[in-house]
């Protein structure tokens, strides 16, 4: 018989909540990077990759050419946590790169001027693709997607087909080559920007609104939040930091060509969903998108010095986006689940 004077209480009611074991959360959270320090190992001692894996001039290829993947993913994480893609992101590095060295071997202008200009134009279609994506209401998968091809043809026409070669200041040259206790600057300028990145969206009720936005657009207006005008600035930081990445990438090659920037777009891709496997499974982040890039990297390199062929790397880039893109979908959903 129930005690109608004394009728249970939260305080009185157990709750059964299903909790993960330490050992399962931590193995779930740290999978990841565990898995690219495997991997590294394991091209260490592989017969086909030993002699030449396991040596500083690799390693600095290795951090090298992740530096500019790892910052082009860190820029797709400003629109993806809002729920939006950026297809323009590779096409706006490739733009940066070869502008900066336009500006400096077709009309002569300045180093630093050149890499101002540069990032203006990046950051510029950043703000284009903001104003079509949440003003107009266009599909932001087709509007990138079609900038990322209006910023190819744009290009093409501008260097005829050629690769710009002279002209580029020595001193972007000797940047992009500086390393510091063996490991490229290039490396822990993107590690700076990491760190703001996270910063941001940690620690900053703007960032945080971001994700907000991405749970729940409807529930973040509700509360008041400026979604359409938030949306719009992820992508014009988005832009920004893709307009770096392109000029980073100048430094460590010391040339530019047209292209549609796939070869740098489909790798940060891959590193995104795969970091959000790691560290904060479920959820977009920083440090699991770097552990990402360099999951890439040396898988990519691992191969290619095994004699892999050329197309084993988009085989690699593929699988593993289509990989990352599963479970970081899963986990996604079992964290809101949960």
């Amino acid at each position: 018989m129930t005690d109608i004077q004394n009728p249970p209480t939260t305080s009185t009611v157990s709750i059964a909540v299903k909790r993960t074991p330490p050992v399962v959360r931590l193995l779930e959270n740290y999978a990841l990077p565990l898995l690219t320090i495997l991997v590294y190992v394991f091209f260490c001692f592989f017969p086909l990759s030993a002699a030449s894996f396991p040596t500083m001039n690799n390693l600095n290829v290795i951090l090298g050419s992740n530096a500019v993947i790892a910052l082009i993913a860190i820029a797709a994480i400003f629109p993806l946590v809002c729920n939006y893609f950026d297809f323009s992101l590779g096409a706006n590095a490739v733009m940066t790169q070869v502008m900066t060295a336009g500006m400096m071997s077709v009309f002569g202008l300045p180093l630093w001027l050149s890499i101002v200009i540069a990032l203006c134009l990046g950051t510029l279609v950043g703000v284009a693709n903001g104003f079509f994506v949440t003003r107009l209401g266009m599909n932001p998968f087709v509007t990138t997607l079609g900038m990322s091809m209006l910023l190819a043809g744009l290009l093409s026409w501008f260097t005829g087909g050629a690769t710009l070669v002279s002209g580029i200041d020595p001193a972007l040259i000797t940047f992009g080559s500086t390393r510091i206790a063996g490991i490229p600057l290039v490396f822990f300028i993107t590690l700076l920007v990491g760190l703001i990145a996270w910063y941001f969206f940690s620690h900053t009720p703007f960032g945080r609104s971001l994700y907000a936005i991405g749970s729940n657009a409807t529930a973040a207006k509700l509360v008041g939040l400026p979604v359409r005008r938030n949306v719009w600035w992820s992508f014009i930081v988005a832009g920004f930091i893709a307009g770096g990445a392109g000029v980073l990438q100048l430094s460590r090659v010391g040339s530019a060509a047209a292209s549609d920037g796939g070869s740098l777009l489909f790798p940060a891709l891959a590193a995104v969903f795969l970091g959000a496997t790691a560290i904060r499974p479920g959820f977009f982040n920083v440090w699991g998108t770097i552990i990402g890039a360099v999951f890439v990297s040396v898988s990519v390199s691992g191969l290619a010095l095994s004699g892999a062929s050329g197309w084993a790397s988009n085989v690699f880039n593929g699988a593993a986006l289509l990989a990352a893109v599963a479970l970081s979908t899963y986990l996604g959903r079992t964290k809101r689940q949960g």
